[in-house]
């Protein structure tokens, strides 16, 4: 082994921990490889570039605005919306109805922004049917995964396996190469999930009642209970003389005075009791109840201070009928990460109140003393539980980069698309299907003409268009594609290939394809699928061709297994996402993702040699 190929090997080793460890964006550790090649002269700096200009950047690149395209005119989420008509409320009913458009949505969009979409629609599903959610929102996220199988452009590994054997001179795959075996195992996945895999996830009868078939004081009391905020919340009343008496909330400022967040206002009236908006205008009155949240000796001191009464006994989380409240999600990609609620001015920024914060995967609700979570820094799963006005909250849902709602609350039941921009969107893609599923001109330029004719429509603006990108898969792909070139040019490629062949060429190419889809789906847990697939597919290209087997078979498999990961919370943005809000442990995702895996396995022995003859 030269030393050229130890610096290689020692550099992909390096990556790959850091790759696992998570300390750094996955861009960033790419980048950091790219640039150990370059200055150890193991690749030029023509060769360190090339991976920039490669046609799979600028069109992943592409689809992603395309993909924004869609949700920025609503249609992604009229889309969602339909689905309360066709699932009802029978779960095997609902899972099979909401993995099929779940994957739907996936064939052309990422599968996290087809997650972010159906999030709070699949929520909202759940607590209609009476059901935990924890029954509906991994099966949606394995969907996702799985509805990436369908396309060409369903997820970056398709693409990166169909270049592969582009830039070997063989017939890459097709638009609708993938549909075949991607329809199949879609409809294995579904048929798992229906009759057995939900018999492994939580949330089963004894779980099954949930907030909506509840009265409101008790759905309350359940949120309560859930965030732990039983010993943060007390009841402050106005006496008839105090003082505070017509002064607004703006001018009390308890949350400077006193570290106290104000959650209510009851206000007697006639015969009824009513809740008033929480504005910083509103006036107190005499007899009113204040609710507010904090520490119970800074309320002490409150009601010291300014003469109130200070209420005894359990206390119940009221809200006006223009206020509710919503349990967002952070998303790893969200600018959020890291970041405080005080440094982001959370409360000033978006108009809402976060009343809790729970860690992702954590049982703990929050801390006892709120306050201190203010200057907490958020991590991506994190769960937040704010209240604020409506209208304000449904703003929240068009800020998919920095969270993903759980449920909305009172959402409409009908969903409107914007009219005549909504109708453009929907012909760009329509077109750009049929310029790619026909060959008229190349993927790459079928893309970015379908997302510069988004912009031109105004479907989006360019603002928000280069917004929508990833850069940190753009930047991940470009930055990791010269490693092969490295282990191609010091023959570690070749040592690494020999070494397969040796261990299990005499074994036959079933054993082969098996290794392979293992190697693959193991690393996909760990790492970026689409990183796994661009160290993956030159390998199983040149095990192929030193065995006189199909590429296309070896290239299929890889493919497949890169999108299905499925056996732990990190192995996909997807799975993150849906962790918080379905309640799920690690050891859930192991024994339904594994189960699923194996099956698939099977079924992707079966199926692609078949398709593609070896």
């Amino acid at each position: 082994m030269t030393q050229d190929a130890l610096i290689v090997f020692a550099t992909l080793a390096g990556t790959i921990a850091l790759f696992v460890s998570d300390r750094l964006r996955l861009d960033v550790v790419a980048l950091m490889s790219l640039l150990v090649l370059l200055l150890t002269g193991v690749l030029t700096p023509k060769e360190g570039v090339q991976g920039f200009s490669n046609p799979i950047v600028l069109m992943i690149a592409g689809l992603f605005v395309v993909g924004g395209a869609l949700s920025a005119t609503g249609v992604a989420d009229w889309l969602g919306g339909k689905l309360g008509a066709l699932a009802g409320t029978n779960e095997t009913r609902l899972i099979v109805v909401i993995m099929l458009a779940t994957a739907l949505l996936s064939a052309f969009m990422s599968s996290t922004g087809t997650v972010a979409v159906l999030l709070p629609v699949v929520g909202t599903l759940a607590h209609r049917a009476r059901i935990s959610p924890a029954r509906l929102l991994m099966p949606m996220a394995f969907a996702s995964l799985l509805g990436g199988l369908l396309t060409l452009i369903g997820t970056p590994p398709n693409i990166v396996v169909s270049d592969q054997l582009r830039s070997q001179g063989l017939e890459p795959f097709r638009f609708f190469t993938f549909t075949p075996p991607g329809v199949i195992l879609l409809g294995v996945g579904v048929a798992f999930m229906a009759l057995i895999g939900k018999r492994m996830l939580p949330g089963g009868a004894a779980q099954q009642t949930t907030r909506d078939s509840l009265p409101p004081s008790a759905v309350m009391r359940d949120i309560v209970r859930e965030y732990g905020l039983g010993g943060q919340l007390h009841r402050l009343q106005v006496p008839r003389d105090a003082a505070v008496v017509g002064k607004t909330l703006a001018q009390l400022d308890l949350r400077a005075q006193f570290e106290l967040t104000v959650v209510g206002i009851a206000r007697e009236c006639e015969h009824d009791t009513l809740a008033i908006p929480t504005l910083p205008t509103a006036s107190l009155h005499a007899g009113d109840v204040l609710l507010v949240q904090g520490h119970a000796d800074a309320a002490a001191r409150a009601a010291n201070e300014l003469a109130l009464s200070q209420i005894p006994g359990r206390v119940d989380l009221a809200l006006p009928g223009d206020e509710s409240i919503a349990e967002v999600v952070i998303p790893r990609r969200s600018h959020l990460v890291g970041r405080s609620l005080r440094q982001i001015r959370f409360r000033d920024r978006y108009r809402a109140t976060v009343l809790a914060v729970r860690g992702a995967g954590s049982q703990v609700a929050s801390p006892s003393d709120f306050f201190a979570t203010r200057d907490l820094r958020l991590s991506s799963g994190d769960t937040l539980l704010i209240k604020g006005r409506i209208k304000n909250l449904k703003n929240l849902v068009q800020e998919r980069r920095d969270f993903v709602m759980v449920t909305e609350p009172r959402q409409p039941d009908d969903v409107k698309i914007q009219g005549v921009q909504a109708i453009a969107a929907i012909l760009i893609t329509l077109g750009m299907l049929v310029l790619m599923a026909f060959g008229i001109v190349s993927n790459v330029v079928a893309v970015l003409l379908a997302a510069v004719c988004m912009v031109l429509c105004r479907c989006l603006d360019a603002n928000a268009a280069y917004r929508g990108i990833n850069w940190e898969s753009v930047v991940l792909i470009a930055a990791i594609l010269p490693m092969a070139t490295a282990l191609e040019k010091t023959g570690g490629m070749r040592l690494v290939v020999d070494a397969f062949v040796g261990g299990l060429g005499g074994h036959g190419p079933y054993v082969l394809l098996t290794a392979l889809f293992l190697l693959t789906s193991a690393f996909s847990q760990v790492i970026s699928n689409t990183a796994t697939t661009v160290l993956v597919a030159p390998i199983a290209y040149k095990i192929a061709v030193d065995l006189g087997l199909s590429p296309h078979a070896f290239l299929m498999t890889v493919a497949i297994a890169a999108s299905t990961a499925f056996a732990t919370p990190i192995a996909s943005p997807v799975n993150t996402l849906v962790l918080n809000p379905g309640g799920y442990k690690f050891f859930d995702y192991v024994r339904v993702g594994l189960s699923l895996q194996l099956v698939l396995l099977v079924v992707t022995l079966a199926i692609v040699p078949w398709m593609f003859p070896l």
